[in-house]
C-alpha cells in the first residue's frame, strides 16, 4: 500500500510536468492549427540558457526569468521567420519544419554545451516522499493552465486568437490582426513550454533531455484532446499517474512502450481525445 501511495505521489508531479508542455503544444494549435515537434527543441534552448545563465551569477531565478523570456522570443522568431512563410502551404509543410528544426536546435545545443551531462538544479528541495520541489511543479503548472484558460475564454486577446485561429478571413474583415494574433500564440506556448523544460530537466541537461518528455506531453494532450486546455491538463496528471504505476510495477523499461501504446489507442478509438468533442467535416 506504501508503494501504490508513493507511486501515485510520484506520478503527479511527473503528470504535472507533461501537462505542462502538453499545454503548450495546445496553445500553438488553438492559436495556429499546427502542431509543433519542435517544442521540445525550443523549451532545450531556454533551459541551456537558463543553465548558463545560473552557472554565471549564481542565481537560479535570474536563470528561471531568462529562460521563459528566450522562450518567448525563440517561439516568436520561429512564426515570423519559419512558419508564416507557409501559412498558405499544406499543414504537412509545417510539420516537417518543425521536425527539421527539432533536430537542427538539439546539434546546436550540442555543439554550443557539449553532449555530455550536466548538472541542472531543482528549484526547491526534491528530497522527501513529497517534496517542496514536487509541490512547486504541480501548483505552477496548475497555475499556469489556470491563467491560459482565462485568457482563452474570458479576454479580448483569446476571442481574438479563436478567430484567427478558426477563420482568418472573417476575423480580418473585423479588423483583427491575424498575423499578431499567430505571433502572440507562439510566444504564449513557447513560454509555457520552456517553463516545462526547466521543471522536466533536473537533475542533468543534455540535448536529448526531453525527447521522453515531449513523447508524453503529446500522449497527454492527445489524451485530453489537442484543443481542449483542461482536457490536456487532466490528460497529464492521468497519464503521469498511470505510467508511474506502470514504472513501478511492470519497470521503467515498459514506460515508454505503455505511452505509445495509450497513443495508438486513443487515436484508434477517440481521434478527439478523451475530453475532447468530435467535429463533422464537410465533404
Amino acid at each position: 500500500m506504501q508503494d501504490f501511495f508513493d507511486l501515485t505521489l510520484g506520478g503527479i508531479s511527473a503528470g504535472a510536468v507533461y501537462a505542462a508542455l502538453g499545454l503548450a503544444l495546445v496553445i500553438i494549435y488553438r492559436a495556429t492549427r499546427v502542431v509543433n515537434f519542435a517544442q521540445p527543441a525550443l523549451a532545450l534552448i531556454s533551459t541551456y540558457l537558463a543553465y548558463s545563465v545560473t552557472k554565471a551569477t549564481g542565481s537560479y531565478w535570474l536563470g528561471f526569468a531568462v529562460a521563459i523570456v528566450a522562450g518567448t522570443v525563440l517561439g516568436v522568431a520561429t512564426e515570423r521567420l519559419l512558419i508564416r512563410p507557409l501559412r498558405h502551404r499544406s499543414e504537412l509543410s509545417s510539420i516537417i519544419v518543425t521536425l527539421g528544426l527539432l533536430l537542427v536546435l538539439q546539434a546546436i545545443a550540442g555543439m554550443i554545451w557539449s553532449n555530455e551531462p550536466l548538472a541542472f538544479p531543482y528549484a526547491f528541495d526534491f528530497r522527501g516522499r513529497f517534496s517542496a520541489n514536487d509541490l512547486f511543479v504541480v501548483l505552477i503548472v496548475l497555475a499556469i493552465a489556470a491563467l491560459v484558460l482565462v485568457v482563452f475564454k474570458y479576454t479580448p486577446l483569446g476571442l481574438r486568437m479563436r478567430a484567427a485561429a478558426f477563420a482568418p478571413d472573417v476575423a480580418r474583415t473585423l479588423g483583427v490582426r491575424v498575423g499578431l494574433m499567430l505571433t502572440v500564440g507562439w510566444g504564449m506556448a513557447a513560454a509555457v513550454g520552456s517553463l516545462a523544460g526547466l521543471l522536466a530537466t533536473p537533475p542533468f541537461l543534455f540535448p536529448n533531455v526531453l525527447d521522453g518528455v515531449f513523447v508524453y506531453a503529446l500522449t497527454a494532450a492527445v489524451l485530453g484532446g489537442l484543443d481542449n486546455p483542461l482536457g490536456t491538463i487532466a490528460g497529464g496528471f492521468v497519464l503521469g499517474v498511470g505510467l508511474s504505476y506502470v514504472s513501478g510495477y511492470f519497470g521503467p523499461e515498459m514506460v515508454t512502450l505503455a505511452a505509445l501504446a495509450i497513443l495508438v489507442i486513443v487515436l484508434s478509438v477517440r481521434p478527439s481525445g478523451l475530453f475532447g468533442r468530435a467535429k463533422a467535416r464537410r465533404v
